[in-house]
């Protein structure tokens, strides 16, 4: 255990004030709004620009460049250190190959989530773990019994999200990993302009992309060399504001946001199991299996769950007609919003509520993740989401629909099957500045 005085900065963001991140010297020059927010005790960029349009189509048209920095980060190390996560998350990671990446979540004794993340095998006895919040505490109570050394990486390594459709043919141009074989949710160790890196194939915009891991003294030579090599990659500085609606687009929960951990619950109907965060897929709960929360996620299972986080489509035609009626255009944010709104059955019977959402641009679609009594969650269910127009509060058709909403086929690609197959590598590879009018004339990172 850390003594008190010991205690990273970064781990106790809720008694300072924010500290800046290994790339701050370059997102500060780029971050014309003056628009930051305090993201796990760093500063963060909100938007680069006043609005956050040019930043979005950056992560869907081009490269969008990331600091995910603020992540919690934690190396799990030893002999024991697979069965130790296998007993402490949802996921068997004794399964994991090393270069692979999962996606999991971890949960008290009564099977309610704590927090959810990924865990990635660098090496046979050497796990990293991301965490949306401080997770060192709870992990290493449980160490007892475990052969294991467990430390907290967030003050000293770097993380910088590429992502986007031209991500990988521009880190092609700057890394020695082989990136036509680094397949999804998989990871790999090279260089970047001769500093060493991990990069792994993972993000939080459902695009393609990519997450590069760096020591805080390599930060500022990576992100030079990744937003100099952009320029021809239609590469931005992108915040969380931009992030936020693409997440929305791919479907993924947030921590705090559309479900609350059960560290911070004040009662009971304030936690969450996984399956009703909709994370059943990511629980290996196998026969003779167990871990921390298994025998309650068991009998919840045989009873069925009562609720569920599922996303649903709100129909703007008659948002449109609303607003019409009061001769006003439709109110529409290009933001995404974190708030809580009913939601009704067709009889008006409140049956849940959206807790984030977002008007999705490259789907013409109004989006939101919501909370909904079973039978509800269904997909294809039909919704009544509340509006208010001119102080006026209606209701509007909204549905159930598939998850995620935006999911490009080259997200998930294996590039190195596509060689001689244009059809799928064109899907995949940069379109170039000139065939997106939008990007015309911007500045960018490497600029």
């Amino acid at each position: 255990m850390y003594l008190r005085g010991a205690i990273p900065r970064a781990r106790c963001y809720w008694k300072n004030m924010p500290i800046q991140t290994p790339f701050h010297a370059r997102t500060q020059a780029l971050c014309e709004s003056f628009r930051w927010k305090q993201w796990a005790g760093y500063y963060a960029v909100c938007s680069y620009d006043t609005s956050h349009d040019r930043e979005y189509f950056a992560i869907r048209h081009g490269s969008a460049l990331i600091d995910v920095t603020p992540l919690f980060k934690y190396e799990v190390k030893g002999k024991d250190a697979a069965a130790f996560l296998s007993r402490v998350t949802v996921k068997d990671c004794t399964k994991l190959k090393v270069g692979q990446v999962t996606y999991t979540c971890w949960c008290d004794d009564n099977g309610k989530v704590l927090d959810d993340g990924t865990v990635t095998r660098l090496t046979e006895d050497h796990f990293r773990v991301t965490a949306a919040e401080p997770s060192y505490y709870w992990f290493t109570k449980l160490m007892r019994g475990f052969d294991v050394t467990f430390e907290e990486s967030t003050d000293r390594i770097a993380t910088l999200a590429v992502q986007g459709p031209t991500s990988r043919d521009l880190l092609k141009q700057v890394t020695d990993i082989d990136l036509d074989k680094l397949t999804f949710f998989k990871a790999a160790t090279g260089r970047i302009d001769q500093t060493p890196v991990t990069i792994t194939r993972t993000g939080y915009t459902g695009d393609l992309g990519y997450e590069v891991w760096v020591e805080n003294q390599g930060a500022l030579p990576v992100w030079d060399a990744i937003a100099n090599a952009g320029r021809n990659y239609g590469a931005e500085a992108v915040g969380l504001d931009a992030m936020d609606v693409s997440r929305i687009e791919a479907g993924f929960i947030m921590n705090g946001v559309d479900y609350l951990s059960a560290n911070h619950a004040s009662i009971e109907s304030r936690k969450w199991t996984p399956d009703e965060c909709g994370l059943s897929w990511c629980v290996n709960l196998e026969p003779g299996r167990k871990f921390v929360g298994s025998q309650a996620i068991e009998r919840e299972r045989a009873q069925g769950i009562a609720r569920k986080i599922a996303c649903i489509e709100v129909d703007w035609l008659e948002i449109e007609t609303l607003f019409n009626k009061k001769n006003l255009p439709p109110g529409i944010s290009s933001s995404a919003w974190r708030c809580s709104i009913p939601v009704l059955d067709p009889g008006q019977r409140q049956v849940g509520w959206a807790s984030s959402g977002a008007f999705s641009p490259i789907l013409k679609k109004k989006l939101a993740m919501a909370t909904l009594e079973a039978p509800h969650f269904e997909i294809g269910s039909d919704l009544k989401f509340e509006i208010t127009v001119e102080h006026e509060r209606h209701f509007v058709s909204a549905k159930v629909v598939e998850s995620p909403q935006y999911n490009p086929v080259r997200k998930k690609l294996n590039f190195s099957k596509t060689v001689g197959k244009p059809d799928l590598a064109s899907q995949t590879q940069s379109s170039g500045l000139k065939r997106d009018a939008h990007l015309e004339g911007v500045k960018h990172v490497g600029a």
